[in-house]
């Protein structure tokens, strides 16, 4: 079967690689004019992990494993912490962090180059009979017998889908880094989320002495654009988190303006329906959600398998293929997305966090990694 994916994202990539060892014919078509580069670091679970190792791409020393996720106050006071290593050993597949441009190196790696094809972004789908075709700003249209939309927040093809964008922001961003920050957390199997008065640090070691680090504010888009923190998102940090418990002033001392970026939170509800005839979504096209639950790229990874599955399990009939796809996936991510989008980990107070005792903390995020996996036993 004609396979053409849009976007080559993380989604993208592994849709790819599970269709391509299927047998599928597969196209990947990419609006950047290169494989991308930017964005920090992605935490992947259990059920991440183990989709990688499944479609083949090798783990080894990639990033850093994470065994611990520990909850400070802004005074230093330990409030909680979560044996995320519990999951591990239970799932059978390890918890890492590492710089979202690997993650793609890797996926990107399982693919032979003649794949993605790059500066193709695409401006609209049209169906007719039983293929799809799609239309783009440079270069000739494409025509498959499916076509997933896995090209992002901005998605072209969930236009197509849905008709509309049903994002909306929740009134947070988290502006993120990367790099080799000089602080022993960056050489750990530890992960620090630190909570206090107007937002939220969260600090997490990604392999070979890089630090991912994230600071949560309110943000609006609505904001006049000469309106802080996004003239002088570093001084505002700055002004806001300066006076954290360490390692947080360590760490606003080391970096600068260039290795500041912007993640504007935005949530939907998750719909049933994701696919129209031949055309399905993938990732964030289809559910959109604040990076609070650590999981926007493992749900791309479960989509990319389910999908997968649901294809081998119907062979020759897609449209019955998708119904099958997102009735599985739309109710598991929808969880995520539910979770994420109340940005509990800003708004609750430190008290809330201080009730649960450790020894539960591991059973329960053990346990929520497989309620939202389709892909863990």
């Amino acid at each position: 079967m004609r396979v053409l994916i849009i976007g080559a994202g993380v989604g993208g990539l592994a849709a790819a690689a599970a269709l391509l060892a299927d047998g599928h014919e597969v196209r990947v078509a990419e609006a950047a004019d290169a494989p991308r580069t930017g964005g920090a670091a992605v935490t992947l679970w259990s059920n991440g992990t183990g989709i990688l190792r499944a479609l083949g791409a090798a783990l080894d020393g990639a990033g850093a494993p994470i065994d611990v996720m520990e909850q400070y106050g802004a005074d230093g006071r330990r409030l909680v912490s979560i044996d995320v290593a519990r999951a591990a050993r239970v799932h059978g597949h390890p918890n890492v962090c590492l710089p979202r441009r690997r993650l793609l190196g890797l996926l990107a790696a399982l693919l032979p180059d003649t794949v993605v094809e790059y500066g193709r972004a695409c401006t609209g789908v049209v169906q007719q009979g039983g293929t799809v075709r799609a239309e783009f700003a440079a270069g000739p249209p494409a025509e498959a017998d499916l076509l997933i939309g896995a090209d992002g927040r901005r998605s072209v093809v969930r236009t197509h889908v849905w008709g509309r964008d049903p994002g909306e922001p929740t009134g947070w961003g988290t502006w993120q880094g990367l790099g080799p920050v000089p602080v022993a957390l960056a050489s750990s199997r530890r992960c620090m989320m630190i909570t206090g008065r107007g937002g939220s640090c969260g600090l997490m070691p990604a392999g070979d002495g890089l630090l991912q680090w994230w600071f949560d504010m309110p943000w609006s888009p609505d904001w006049p654009p000469d309106a802080p923190p996004l003239a002088a998102p570093l001084a505002e940090i700055r002004r806001r988190f300066g006076h954290w418990c360490a390692p947080v002033p360590d760490v606003l001392a080391a970096v600068g303006d260039r290795d500041v970026e912007l993640f504007p939170h935005y949530r939907h509800r998750v719909p049933r329906r994701w696919s129209s005839g031949r055309v399905t979504l993938a990732g964030d096209s289809a559910h959109s959600m604040p990076p609070t639950r650590a999981q926007g790229a493992n749900q791309a990874l479960e989509d990319a398998w389910t999908l997968a599955a649901a294809l081998r399990a119907a062979p020759g009939d897609v449209p019955a293929a998708l119904r099958a796809y997102e009735r599985r996936r739309a109710r598991k991510a929808g969880i995520v997305a539910r979770h994420a989008a109340r940005e509990d980990i800003n708004r609750l107070p430190a008290v809330v966090s201080r009730l649960v005792p450790d020894g539960l903390t591991g059973v329960y995020y053990t346990r929520w990694l497989r309620r939202v996996s389709d892909f863990l036993p």
